[in-house]
């Protein structure tokens, strides 16, 4: 009888495969299925794709070129220029100042306690500005008067006293002519005439005396009379008067403060107000060294201020300072202003033009000017191309006038100061044509 078998005993070939076997089984049909794709498959996606760029461009460059081109065009501004332009020989800047101008003081020392005027307010000369506190130097003045009472009462009485004594002069001289009557004759002793003499010379004395009297007592007027003029003066300089017409540019001080002549001292004003004769408004341009040789006394010039473009002012060469700033190798000319502008203020800044000759008055007129470049020939007409607020051209004719420096003078109906026109516009642009702006 055979015996079972073991399980620790070796099985031979009949044993159980190794893990490492089902990998040398075929593969199954599933498994086939997730493998990756082939070399050929990958080619074809990659020719689809490229196709369809290529398609896409080509589509968007037929649209470019189907879609209507706006052209960029370059713009300017009609702006308004001065035919008095043509004129200029030379330009200078400067600034308006006034030829009278005086920062007001006192020459008295106290607290200012009135002041009448602020900036802008216009004064007399010897208007009442401002006034210190004066009731030491109005005191002083009382003193003085009363010392000139005193001295007129002294020499009242002193001119009495020399009445007096003319008169006893008198009697005592008419005694003596008596006296030497009645000596002649006899009746009257030697003692008697010497006397009489004696009283007559005494007189004449006391008269004498009374006279140097008076004299002391006038002098002593005088005197008076002049203590009460120099109080009168300090009390005058503490009111603050305007020493010619003018107009007030600053007011440095305000009731309170303590003016004093001399401004160093800390917490003190000198000036109380800064005054301008606006009837003396002159512009003081600086002309380069090596130019000064075009400027002329009485020279005709035009005057620009910056704070007002649109106003030209005529004026003249009023001098030229003879002497050189060394550090800006400058010469200042002093510009007077033919007809004064209510609107022109002091340190304004300014431009002058020095003219050849004087302009006309109609060459004072502005007008609208634009580079020459500007104007184009369209259909045996010369125009100017207007861009309007909707992007497209407007053919405005217009008529070509005076050359006024890189400008030329333009005139038509519709064109107005502001417009833009197109500079050196192509030959195909036409009217209606839209256009943009180039750099926008």
């Amino acid at each position: 009888m055979a015996e079972p078998e073991s399980p620790g005993r070796d099985a031979g070939p009949a044993t159980a495969p190794s893990p490492a076997a089902p990998a040398s089984l075929p593969p199954s049909g599933l498994s086939a299925l997730r493998r990756p794709p082939r070399a050929d498959t990958r080619r074809r996606g990659r020719r689809r794709w490229a196709i369809g760029a290529v398609a896409a461009l080509a589509l968007a460059t037929a649209a470019w070129w189907a879609w209507p081109r706006v052209p960029a065009v370059e713009v300017a501004t009609v702006q308004p220029a001065w035919p008095s332009q043509q004129y200029t020989q030379l330009s200078a800047s400067g600034y308006v100042v006034a030829q009278r101008r005086a920062a007001v003081s006192s020459k008295a020392t106290g607290r200012l306690v009135e002041l009448h005027v602020r900036e802008g307010s216009r004064v007399r000369q010897g208007e009442l500005i401002a006034r210190l506190d004066a009731a030491d130097v109005s005191a002083s003045l009382g003193v003085a008067q009363a010392g000139e009472r005193q001295a007129r009462a002294a020499a009242g009485q002193a001119a009495a006293n020399l009445a007096l004594a003319q008169a006893q002069q008198a009697l005592a001289e008419q005694e003596l002519q008596r006296t030497l009557g009645l000596s002649g004759q006899g009746f009257v002793s030697t003692q008697a005439v010497d006397a009489a003499q004696t009283r007559a010379r005494t007189a004449a004395a006391s008269t004498a005396a009374a006279r140097a009297a008076v004299a002391t007592a006038q002098a002593a007027v005088g005197q008076a009379q002049a203590q009460v003029g120099v109080a009168r003066v300090n009390r005058d300089s503490t009111e603050i008067r305007a020493p010619f017409d003018g107009v007030v540019l600053v007011k440095n001080a305000n009731v309170g403060d303590l003016i004093t002549p001399f401004s160093n001292a800390a917490g003190t004003s000198g000036a109380v107000v800064t005054l301008a004769d606006l009837s003396t408004l002159e512009v003081e341009a600086d002309v380069s060294e090596s130019s000064v040789g075009k400027v002329a006394v009485d020279q005709p010039v035009e005057i620009t201020l910056d704070a007002l473009p649109e106003l030209r002012l005529a004026g003249s060469v009023a001098r030229i300072v003879p002497t050189v700033d060394r550090a800006k190798a400058t010469v200042m000319t002093k510009i007077r202003f033919e007809r004064m502008d209510a609107r022109v203020l002091p340190e304004m800044s300014a431009k002058v033009s020095f003219l050849s000759q004087a302009p006309g008055a109609n060459e004072r007129q502005p007008v609208l000017a634009e580079p020459p470049c500007a104007l184009a020939e369209r259909e045996g007409h010369t125009v100017l191309l207007r861009v309007g607020a909707d992007g497209r051209v407007q053919a405005l004719p217009v008529t070509a006038g005076r050359r006024l420096g890189e400008a030329v003078e333009v005139s038509g109906a519709g064109l107005q100061r502001g417009d833009r026109v197109v500079l050196a516009p192509p030959p195909g642009l036409g009217d209606g044509q839209a256009v943009r702006v180039a750099g926008r």
